[in-house]
């Protein structure tokens, strides 16, 4: 399981970045502690975007520890390979499968961080228990499918309750949330209890990426409870 990281974590997101270029984009935010990678199947989202070959290639274009979201059917069968391959962190949909924990198990065999992420509308109680076996709780903050939606801050209560739990020994999981974090919005997250924050158009869209990246990165630091005195 994971400790709370000692300062607030930054992934950015490459599904808002040049896809002809993805070694150069990797390079462009190299300060970075995780590189989000977005996998969608066309069927669990109506969107399609990269699989496991692409993913290999990353792997050996960059020393950033890769952060697989699949959005995808069946990740009991796709999971443990992108794992295998060695993705850092391999999280998959808590309404795309009836069995969580095996898929959590078999990613964790497979030599990975197991996460599990639940869409804006999805209840986090369901899902307390089964989160003992799981390192990230990946709190999505828009709908699931498309880069560049709005914010719903609605889902900070899933993050608050996460953040309690954990905070109160309960669970040890890593809280990240995905889904129009910017300028405007990491400060309430980061308030919530976010640990780590996926960007994708506020870093890839920046002039300077890795500036863009630190700079999440310290307004988040500034407004984490611990350094509000809150926590």
């Amino acid at each position: 399981m994971c400790q709370r990281p000692n300062a607030p974590m930054i992934a950015p997101s490459i599904l808002s970045a040049d896809f002809a270029n993805l070694a150069a984009e990797a390079a462009a935010v190299a300060g970075s502690d995780w590189l989000h990678v977005d996998v969608m199947d066309a069927h669990f989202v109506p969107n399609l975007t990269l699989g496991l070959p692409v993913v290999e290639s990353l792997l050996k274009a960059t020393d950033i520890p890769l952060d697989c979201h699949l959005m995808i059917d069946d990740p009991g069968r796709w999971a443990p390979p992108y794992a295998e391959a060695g993705a850092h962190n391999v999280t998959f949909h808590a309404e795309a499968t009836d069995d969580p924990r095996a898929v959590a198990r078999d990613i964790r065999a497979a030599g990975g961080m197991a996460g599990l992420a639940i869409k804006p509308g999805t209840d986090l109680e369901p899902y307390l228990e089964i989160l003992r076996d799981i390192d990230t709780l990946l709190v999505m903050s828009v709908e699931p499918g498309f880069g560049g939606q709005s914010f719903i801050p609605e889902v900070l209560s899933k993050v608050r309750t996460a953040r309690r739990l954990v905070d109160a020994g309960e669970l040890s999981v890593l809280v990240e949330i995905d889904g129009g974090i910017n300028s405007d919005t990491i400060e309430q997250a980061a308030e919530a209890g976010v640990d780590c924050f996926v960007a994708g158009s506020a870093v890839y869209s920046a002039d300077d990426p890795g500036r863009a990246v630190a700079a999440l990165r310290e307004q988040a630091a500034a407004h984490r409870p611990s350094a509000v005195g809150t926590e």
